[in-house]
């Protein structure tokens, strides 16, 4: 099942997320779903608030270094031609993606060094910080979808990608670690499409109301 992303302005993006307490069936099924997704929407990475569900968990991939843009996830987002599309298993193959990872109640218990690269989300279509700071290196402890318990050490990209989607279970959206006059300056920068994700927002939320009501 694809799920429709939540945009910039929906309430579920700035909600701290809940402890997943039931490790079940339903629980696997929504991993299988939120990687659909995720591939769906040619992304790196997706956490359950941004398809509106309030639980600590995210999908992470992990990819192989590139040399160059082809295979990238984000040029293949900005490829506007839907009959090139690809699917699921040929986007794994075109990004070199080592591994799925399933992160489940994550806690950072160690940060070291710096690194600078450009930051987007799914949420957030289109807009980027091109020079975004995040820790180098974490150490992250989590449960997989049956409960267990792992720790997980990163560096680089797939840091990077941890940390962006850990602050989504913290109602944390990446231009917010901008210092507050940078934030600003985004945000007037890209004010009317910032404006039309919350029009969008509004609209979605209303059809959920109306849907439930039917």
């Amino acid at each position: 099942m694809i799920y429709p992303i939540r945009y910039y302005g929906d309430p579920v993006l700035k909600r701290k997320a809940a402890p997943v307490t039931d490790f079940d069936g339903a629980l696997r099924q929504l991993a299988t779903d939120m990687i659909e997704t995720m591939y769906d929407a040619n992304g790196v990475g997706l956490a359950a608030p941004q398809i509106g569900i309030n639980k600590r968990m995210f999908i992470a991939l992990e990819l192989a270094e590139q040399d160059s843009d082809d295979g990238d996830p984000e040029a293949d987002a900005d490829d506007a031609d839907p009959a090139d599309e690809l699917t699921q298993d040929e986007k794994k193959a075109r990004w070199n993606v080592l591994n799925e990872h399933v992160i489940v109640n994550p806690t950072i218990t160690r940060r070291e060094g710096d690194q600078y690269g450009q930051d987007g989300c799914l949420s957030l279509p289109g807009l980027f910080v091109d020079d975004m700071k995040r820790d180098d290196s974490i150490t992250m402890s989590y449960q997989d979808v049956d409960g267990n318990a792992h720790t997980l050490t990163a560096s680089g990209h797939f840091s990077h990608v941890l940390q962006h989607e850990y602050d989504h279970l913290e109602g944390i959206l990446f231009f917010e670690h901008l210092p507050a006059a940078e934030q600003r300056a985004f945000k007037e920068t890209h004010r009317q499409a910032l404006a039309e994700m919350q029009r969008h927002s509004k609209a979605f939320l209303r059809e959920l109301k109306e849907a439930a009501r039917s």
